[in-house]
Order: structure tokens, then sequence, then C-alpha cells
């Protein structure tokens, strides 16, 4: 089945594209752009997070009905926990990161 392939291609597109478009946008020095780019690079990351966890599901319930082979699933599957793990791990970053502005005297 080509999902393998197909997957791997659309991986490379999107990251060639967010890459394309943080250098556009980070050319200006001013704060302004900065910070869309900072913020396209978060909101790119988290679609592609949740997207890969939709493709996920999809391939465990194509699994049930043999229409997928089992390296596909295992490797969609590893994706996905990745992706999961980077999402909790800047969560914490945000979050630590607060507290400690939250901590600072004026």
């Amino acid at each position: 089945m080509a999902v393998n392939s197909l997957s791997v291609l659309n991986a490379y597109r999107n990251q060639l594209k967010m890459q394309q478009g943080i250098e556009q946008q980070a050319t200006g020095n001013n704060p302004e752009s900065m910070q869309a780019s900072f913020s396209n690079l978060v909101k790119n990351a988290a679609e592609q997070a949740v997207d890969s966890q939709y493709q996920s599901e999809g391939l465990q319930m194509q699994s049930l009905t043999g229409k997928v082979e089992l390296s596909n699933l295992v490797t969609a599957v590893a994706n996905a926990d990745i992706a999961l793990q980077t999402v909790v791990a800047v969560r914490d970053r945000v979050i630590n990161a607060y507290q400690d502005i939250i901590k600072m005297t004026i």
C-alpha cells in the first residue's frame, strides 16, 4: 500500500513549506515579523501533531479490516506518540516559563 511513501512525501512537503514560510517572515528584524513567525511555527506544529493523531487512528481502524500492513501501522503510531510527547514537552516549558515570569519582582 502507498500510504507509507505518501505520508513521507507529505511530511517532507509540509516541512519545506513551513521552513520557507518562516524564512520569508523572519527576513525583517521587526518584532511583529518575529512574533508572527513564532506563532505560525507553533500553530503549524500543533496542526501536524493533530494530523498525525488522526492518521494513526485511521490506520488503526483500517488495520482491523486487514487493509493496512502492520509496519505502516506501527510507524504511524510511533509518529503520533513522538508528536504527543513533543506537545507535552512544549506545554511543560511554557508553564515553567510562565511560573518564572510570575515569580519575578517588578
